[in-house]
């Protein structure tokens, strides 16, 4: 890979890269500093290859009818991690999550959090829009299922944020109304997850605001507890 293409995809990632102006020769530590850049690039080639398969998948019939995939956006190296269910219009003519009116507000919750949304991830539990936005079927699911494992494998997030029943039940892997999953802390395999209402919701039911920031609030105290 082109020196100067590395080291902007190195900058795009966050790794900052130190540029000795001294001779190799008088620099011990430069092994040191090729393993964590040979480790950064093959991270870079792992993401790149992913979203490449993803753009070209078949496995189910959605594929016939999107406009586009979408993949996912933001900090690949997030400590949150936000789980949408699926595109919907504005997102598979975008090719991004969460860039309809429903986007617009979930960008507003993460602002209240002290967060930015180019610092958090966000991605969906399938990646191509069901047709009339209806909720995923089950094979929809279980064929897009490796690829969201392998996002979470790769951003190793400190919490996840399933946004949404459907992203909710998806993957706590129960029929319980959303109701009885938000407000408690749960595991998924060894990162907490927190169920927070999808903001699409939110727009239909301004009344229900206030408990969206009370989930809110038990993701940042979950995350201060794991940081401290």
């Amino acid at each position: 890979m082109d020196n100067t293409l590395r080291l902007s995809y190195l900058e795009a990632m966050g790794i900052d890269v130190w540029l000795s102006k001294t001779p190799l020769s008088t620099q011990p530590a430069r092994p040191i500093v090729e393993c964590f850049e040979k480790a950064a690039e093959q991270a870079v080639d792992e993401w790149a290859l992913l979203a490449t398969e993803v753009q070209q998948c078949t496995k189910c019939a959605l594929c016939q009818t999107r406009t586009q995939t979408v993949f996912g956006s933001g900090n690949t190296q997030a400590d949150w991690l936000l789980i949408g269910e699926a595109p919907g219009q504005s997102e598979d003519q975008q090719g991004l999550p969460f860039v309809g009116p429903a986007g617009q507000l979930l960008t507003e919750m993460i602002r209240a959090m002290g967060l930015s949304r180019d610092g958090v991830y966000i991605a969906n539990i399938i990646k191509c829009r069901p047709p009339g936005n209806r909720d995923p079927h089950v094979d929809e699911v279980v064929n897009c299922r490796p690829y969201l494992q392998r996002q979470v494998a790769l951003i190793q997030p400190k919490i996840i944020l399933a946004v949404g029943r459907v992203a909710a039940q998806t993957l706590l892997n129960t029929d319980l109304p959303l109701s009885k999953l938000r407000g408690k802390v749960h595991m998924l395999n060894d990162t907490p997850l927190i169920v927070v209402y999808h903001p699409a919701y939110l727009l239909r039911s301004l009344l229900e605001k206030r408990k969206a920031w009370q989930d809110l609030q038990l993701a940042l105290q979950t995350i201060k507890i794991i940081e401290d």
